[in-house]
């Protein structure tokens, strides 16, 4: 199930329309900050555009100063855009006034980055707290909570004060809290940041589990492209307060196209060019030099003796830079980054023949 896109990316994706399907949509959105102590304005995000699919996942995804909280902010309530309408669950949240606003709301769950939980309340009587506000009976209370502390995982913590509880036992109090009054749509704001590798694998394996549960829409916000490979349907990348590439999340590890999401897609898989090389790094061939190429499987070819195949074709040694290979939306996904002697003829050849394997290739550059 994926998200439909309808932003001006100049060029760099072909999005779709917005669907009537869609739980999530931002047009043409745009906030302004005035600047401290002068008449320079801030553009944190500059018109945006994107839909979210009703029960899919959107990752949205930017390295700091990117949006990435400007954009949470909106899509919450708890701000309002200088420009452009957000709408979620078919209201269009700009359009409300402040009563309006605090009952709509009511159909977003957030969870945090350092989890605002109340130390002074048991793990029931935090994901109690917002019922309590909304004016829901004692007993109704009681049943709704201790189901959702059942669902993540934490029924024999109910009357553990915050104090008592690790850093993943926090954040899935947190995610109750957040599904307390019934939400249409999850937001994580850097939900899992805090947390080391396992517990991260287990979060994001339960808000999985919650979406198809509960028919939710999630949009997980984040700078971890770790996090965005094990869940996400779909990825927005955000840089400088503006969408530079979006589309599902297979395509945008496999085929990244935008300087900013090559950047980020390399750091997640490791396979980043080591910083030496990559100051050495041209645009054109080097006598005696080498060719460094990129190389993607996927599907049916990540199994395939990728190098074995290279070095036929080049019948030359062969350097390997980086490696990596893992799973991307469920699909096999590798990438090895080689470098080879140039011989511009046979260079090219190769990585012509490389893609009538089925294979994507890209010479990076060469280096001496």
């Amino acid at each position: 199930m994926n998200a439909l896109w309808k932003a001006d990316l100049g060029g760099c994706s072909n999005p779709a329309p917005v669907s009537a399907r869609d739980s999530v949509v931002l047009d043409r959105v745009s906030k302004v900050y005035a600047g401290r102590g002068s008449a320079v304005e801030v553009a944190a995000l500059d018109s945006v555009s994107f839909g979210v699919a009703r029960g899919s996942i959107l990752g949205v995804i930017g390295r700091s100063g990117a949006g990435k909280s400007t954009l949470i902010r909106l899509l919450s309530g708890l701000e309002r855009p200088t420009a452009g309408t957000v709408s979620v669950d078919g209201i269009d949240f700009s359009a409300l006034d402040e009563s309006g606003l605090r009952k709509a709301r009511r159909s977003i769950g957030l969870i945090f980055q350092n989890f605002n939980l109340l130390s002074s309340r048991t793990a029931f009587g935090n994901v109690a707290l917002p019922l309590e506000i909304a004016g829901w009976p004692k007993r109704e209370i009681k049943t709704r909570v201790d189901t959702l502390l059942e669902r993540v995982g934490l029924s024999d913590k109910r009357d553990r004060y915050t104090a008592e509880l690790s850093g993943g036992q926090k954040q899935r109090v947190g995610i109750a809290r957040a599904l307390a009054a019934g939400p249409k749509v999850l937001l994580s704001d850097e939900a899992t940041s805090a947390l080391d590798p396992e517990t991260t694998r287990q979060i994001l394996t339960l808000l999985g589990h919650i979406r198809k549960e509960l028919d939710l829409t999630i949009v997980l916000v984040t700078h971890e492209m770790s996090v965005v490979r094990a869940i996400a349907d779909d990825v927005v990348v955000l840089d400088s307060g503006r969408i530079v590439e979006s589309g599902p999340t297979f395509d945008i590890f496999a085929h990244p196209r935008q300087p900013t999401t090559i950047a980020l897609v390399s750091t997640a898989s490791g396979t980043a060019l080591p910083a030496d090389l990559l100051q050495q790094l041209q645009g054109d061939p080097i006598r005696g030099g080498r060719a460094v190429i990129r190389v993607v499987f996927s599907g049916p070819q990540a199994g395939e003796p990728v190098l074995s195949r290279l070095t036929q074709l080049l019948s030359a040694d062969i350097n390997i830079i980086a490696g990596h290979v893992d799973s991307v939306a469920e699909r096999p996904f590798g990438i090895l980054v080689v470098a080879v002697p140039v011989r511009q003829a046979s260079v090219a050849a190769a990585v012509a023949a490389l893609g009538r394997l089925g294979l994507s290739a890209e010479i990076l550059g060469y280096v001496p």
